[in-house]
């Protein structure tokens, strides 16, 4: 597994998020977190993966609790990742909540505990003060902040006094807002961009199409659109004609395509050890230049729809017309 070095941290280039570990809304079940859950760590654990990324509010505390069970006895394994929610960021909040999530993750100290949000209605300072006394009582690493604009991300280092490591943002291929600052202020100061949702839910993955489309959290999502899946139809093609020539999958390429990106490293789901495999594998595709240009382009064509005429698509396709 190659590894990402930046700011003091080293992490795997590829990790794992926890999302659907406990969580309700993604429909994976009892069984899922009962058994495969625990299945996918341990198969991670052995491939070479180090990067494990949860938060308190995934499944109300249950994804902390399947994963710190799951890695139980190889804790000095992993660079251990989880998200404060800032719903009341008052200092005492912020301590109180860092100490439930090392209680459900089993352990006493997380390598990274990152900020899940920005609350635009708290000042920031009291919250990164007290994120600030949890690293120097050794309770944390590294502290992060995710979903944090440009400006939102250099007020944390102001407030907190010193490096915040990491920004975990959506990015993957038609999602590419971080590279307009995010991206290059990370690579010019020593700090990591977290993709979350890198193959954007696997809309690309060559299951889902116009006329097949995902239930769960998913079915909600403007891009599973019948009329989004047609308008990405050219997208689709292009990631599997590059993943053909490198008998790849096309959820490869585009994992492929990101870790291309100095500073970046993934962190997808996986329903299934063999996905967990699948994804993994892409740490070790080197797409050549003339492919990453082709793969722009064609997601430079793709034009979705957006707004008041997604969200009415989206209650078409959940309605069946």
């Amino acid at each position: 597994m190659r590894i990402v070095n930046a700011g003091g941290a080293a992490v795997s280039a590829v990790g794992l998020g926890t999302w659907q570990f406990g969580s309700r809304e993604w429909g994976y079940g009892a069984a899922y977190a009962g058994g495969e859950a625990a299945r996918i760590v341990e198969r991670a654990l052995d491939l070479g993966v180090t990067l494990f990324d949860t938060a308190e509010i995934y499944g109300r505390g249950r994804s902390e609790t399947i994963l710190g069970r799951a890695l139980a006895g190889r804790r000095d394994e992993v660079f251990l990742a989880t998200k404060y929610a800032p719903f009341f960021p008052h200092p005492a909040a912020v301590r109180r909540h860092a100490q439930a999530s090392l209680r459900r993750l089993g352990t006493d100290s997380v390598d990274l505990y990152q900020v899940h949000w920005p609350n635009p209605l708290a000042p920031s300072g009291p919250m990164f003060g007290a994120l600030a006394d949890l690293k120097r009582a050794g309770l944390v690493a590294h502290v992060g902040v995710s979903n944090h604009s440009p400006a939102g991300w250099r007020s944390a280092e102001a407030a907190f006094g010193g490096p915040i490591l990491s920004n975990q943002v959506e990015y993957n291929l038609v999602t590419r807002g971080p590279e307009a600052e995010l991206l290059p202020w990370a690579q010019a100061n020593d700090r990591l961009i977290i993709a979350y949702s890198p193959l954007a839910q696997g809309a690309f993955s060559g299951r889902w199409s116009a006329t097949s489309r995902p239930g769960g959290v998913r079915s909600f999502k403007p891009l599973f659109t019948p009329e989004n899946m047609r308008r990405a139809e050219d997208l689709r093609a292009t990631l599997s004609s590059v993943a053909a020539g490198y008998g790849a999958t096309p959820s490869q390429v585009a994992l492929a395509w990101l870790l291309r990106r100095p500073n970046v490293v993934v962190i997808p789901g996986a329903s299934s050890v063999a996905q967990l495999e699948g994804n993994v594998a892409a740490a070790d595709l080197d797409l050549t230049a003339e492919d990453d240009d082709r793969l722009v382009r064609a997601a430079a064509r793709f034009e979705p729809r957006t707004g008041v005429a997604a969200a009415a698509d989206v209650v078409r396709a959940k309605l069946g017309r």
